[in-house]
C-alpha cells in the first residue's frame, strides 16, 4: 500500500478558508530495537427489527437539484447504526453520516481538519478556549438556522446526553458559548489542540436542536443535520436513498444528484453486483481486485487508518502473566498474515497508524519480528514449556483466525476458535469483557488522541484489560498541550506511539487500505483516508 501524506494540520492560530506497569518492563527487556473496530464493533445499540423510514427531503420540502448531475451514485458500503451521531455505536457509522451531517471542521485527503460549518477558528495562547467563526447564511436540510445557538445546544447535547456515545471525547468541553450569531467559544478544562480534529467526525457533527429538542428517539431513522445529502427513505439493513441537499454550505462541490447506501456486498458476489448494476461503487477484499479489473472496473486502492489488531483482556487467564501476552507479539508472521489473507494489499505493522501518518515512527517497523523461538522461551519463563490451551475468539472462523492459528500451533499454543456473532461482537468482547483474545480491525480516529482513548485508556472500548500506562498517560498530556501545528508535534505523537506498543499488550497485524471497485461511468473517487467523500464525483 502506499504511503498517505503526513498530516499537516492547521495552525491553532487563525485558520482561514480554508498496562499496566508490570507489562511495560516485560514488553520492553528482550526486545528488537525498535482491523474497524469491526463494522459493529463499538457500543451496542440497534434498530428494532425491519425499521422502514419514508422522509421527504428538508423535513417536508423537496430539495431541488439545480446545478447538479442526473446519475446515481450507488454505494456498496454499509448502514449505519443509528442515523443520530450521538447514539451511533459503531465507529464505521461516521462515513454514511457524513452524508447527512456536516461539523465544525472535516478531514481533507491527508486527515488534516480544515474548515466546514466554521470557516475560521482561533485558540488562546494557553490552548484552553477555542473560537469558531462560522461560515454566513447556514442552514439545516431543513431550512431553520445553523448558527451559533445551534451548535452550542448540539455540542452540549453530545457531552451531557444520558444516553450519548460519544460523551467521553468531550468531557475536556467545560462550557460552550454563543458569542453571537456567528461565534462559538469551546472553553477546555485543559490544554487540548486536538480539538479541531476531534470535531471532524461524529463527536463533531452538528445535529438540528428542533429535532432532538421535540424527538430525540426520532433520529435514529430520519437524521436531521446540514450535510451533503438528505435521507428520502430508509429500509434498515437493506438501502438508503439521499437527495442532494442544495442548502449544504459547500454544494457546488456535490456533483451527483441522488445517492444510494447499501450494506457491505458479500465477497463472493460483489464483482457480480458492480457488473449488473445493482451498485457502481463497492468495497471489495483483496481476493476480488483481479477478478474486477477482468471485469472491466474500476480499483482504487486507498490507504486508511484500519488496522488488523489481536484484542488482549490481560485479565484473563492466560494473558495476567505478562510473558504470555508478550509472547504473541513474536508468535505472530505478520506478512504471512498480509499475504494469504489481504492478497499482498496494505503493510505489515506493528503500531496502530500507517506511514505517512505524524504519529507513525519508522523505528517501531523493527520492533517485535517474527521469533517463535523467542515466543517459546517467554511461555517457558511463565511456566508453559509443555505448551498452553486458548481460545482464539473472532467474528468468522476461516482466513485470519485460521492462520493465527496455525501459526500459535507453531510455539507451542493450541487455540480455539471461538465464532462470535457480530451482533453481538461489541456486547460480549467490549462491554462484557468476556473474552481473552479477540481479532478485530480498528478505523482509526479523527483525532489522534481519540484513538488512543479507544486503544489503550483505561476506559478504553477496545481495551477489554481497563488497565493503561501512567507512561502513557504522560505522553499523551504532552500530545494534547502541542500545537498541531508546532515543528516538534509529530515527535511527540511518535514518542506517545511508542510508549504505547511497548507498553500495551494490544498485537498489531497490517494495515488495511479502503479498496473501491466502480463501474467506469463513475469518475475518480477522492482518496481520503479517515472518512471517505464524494465532493466531485459524477455518473455519466
Amino acid at each position: 500500500m502506499p504511503p498517505s501524506p503526513a498530516p499537516q494540520a492547521p495552525p491553532p492560530g487563525a485558520v482561514g478558508a480554508d498496562a499496566r506497569s508490570s507489562i511495560a518492563s516485560s514488553f520492553t527487556s528482550g526486545s528488537a530495537p525498535r482491523p474497524g473496530l469491526g463494522r459493529r464493533s463499538f457500543l451496542g445499540l440497534t434498530l428494532g427489527a425491519g425499521a422502514a423510514v419514508a422522509l421527504t427531503a428538508c423535513g417536508g420540502e423537496a430539495t431541488s437539484a439545480s446545478g447538479a448531475g442526473g446519475g446515481v451514485i450507488k454505494w456498496g458500503w454499509d448502514l449505519p447504526t443509528s442515523w443520530d451521531p450521538v447514539t451511533s455505536s459503531a465507529g464505521w457509522d461516521v462515513h454514511g453520516l457524513s452524508l447527512v451531517y456536516a461539523g465544525l471542521t472535516k478531514l481533507d485527503e491527508k486527515g488534516s481538519a480544515v474548515p466546514a460549518l466554521a470557516g475560521s477558528w482561533k485558540y488562546n495562547d494557553e490552548g484552553t478556549t477555542v473560537t469558531f467563526t462560522l461560515r454566513d447564511g447556514l442552514t439545516f436540510s431543513d431550512g431553520s438556522p445553523l448558527d451559533a445557538s445551534a451548535v452550542k445546544k448540539s455540542i452540549e447535547r453530545g457531552r451531557d446526553f444520558p444516553k450519548s456515545l460519544i460523551a467521553s471525547q468531550l468531557t475536556g468541553v467545560e462550557s460552550v458559548t454563543a458569542v453571537d450569531r456567528h461565534t462559538v467559544e469551546l472553553r477546555l478544562k485543559e490544554p487540548d489542540f486536538q480539538l479541531p480534529s476531534l470535531l471532524a467526525g461524529k463527536t463533531g457533527m452538528i445535529v438540528n436542536p428542533r429535532a432532538f429538542e421535540k424527538n430525540a428517539s426520532a433520529l435514529a431513522t430520519k437524521p436531521a443535520g446540514a450535510g451533503p445529502y438528505t435521507l428520502v427513505s430508509y429500509v434498515q439493513n437493506d438501502k438508503a436513498v439521499l437527495r442532494r441537499n442544495d442548502r449544504y454550505w459547500d454544494a457546488g462541490h456535490i456533483r451527483t444528484r441522488d445517492f444510494e447506501l447499501y450494506p457491505l456486498p458479500e465477497p463472493s458476489t460483489v464483482v457480480a453486483s458492480l457488473e449488473s448494476g445493482q451498485y457502481n461503487v463497492a468495497q471489495i477484499p483483496g481476493s476480488q481486485v483481479k477478478a474486477a479489473r477482468a471485469a472491466g472496473l474500476e480499483v482504487q486502492i486507498i490507504p486508511s487508518m484500519v488496522v488488523a489488531v489481536l484484542d488482549v483482556h490481560i485479565g484473563r487467564e492466560p494473558f495476567t502473566d505478562p510473558d504470555v501476552a508478550l509472547a504473541l507479539k513474536y508468535a505472530v508472521d505478520r506478512e504471512e498474515l498480509l499475504k494469504t489473507a489481504s492478497f499482498g494489499f496494505g503493510e505489515a505493522t506493528r503500531q496502530p497508524f500507517p506511514k505517512g501518518y505524524a504519529g507513525h515512527d519508522a523505528a517501531l517497523d523493527e520492533l517485535f519480528p517474527y521469533d517463535p523461538a523467542k515466543a517459546r522461551q517467554l511461555l517457558a519463563k511463565a511456566g508453559h514449556a509443555d505448551g498452553l490451551k486458548i481460545t482464539l475468539s473472532a467474528q468468522k472462523a476461516e482466513g485470519v483466525p485460521e492462520l493465527i492459528q496455525a501459526q500459535l500451533k507453531k510455539v507451542g499454543i493450541t487455540a480455539e476458535i471461538e465464532t462470535i456473532p457480530e451482533d453481538r461482537a461489541t456486547q460480549i468482547v467490549y462491554i462484557q469483557r468476556q473474552k481473552a483474545l479477540y481479532v478485530d480491525q480498528f478505523a482509526g480516529r479523527d483525532a489522534a488522541t481519540q484513538s488512543f482513548q479507544v486503544l489503550f485508556g483505561e476506559d478504553g472500548l477496545m481495551n477489554p484489560g481497563r488497565t493503561t500506562s501512567p507512561e502513557l498517560e504522560k505522553a499523551l498530556e504532552k500530545v494534547r498541550r502541542t500545537p498541531l501545528d508546532a515543528p516538534e508535534y509529530p515527535e511527540v505523537l511518535q514518542k506517545a506511539t511508542g510508549v504505547a506498543v511497548r507498553t500495551m499488550p494490544n498485537v498489531f497485524l497490517y494495515t488495511v487500505p479502503r479498496i473501491l471497485a466502480r463501474n467506469p461511468k463513475v469518475s475518480k473517487i477522492p482518496e481520503f483516508s479517515v472518512v471517505q467523500r464524494f465532493e466531485g464525483v459524477t455518473v455519466s
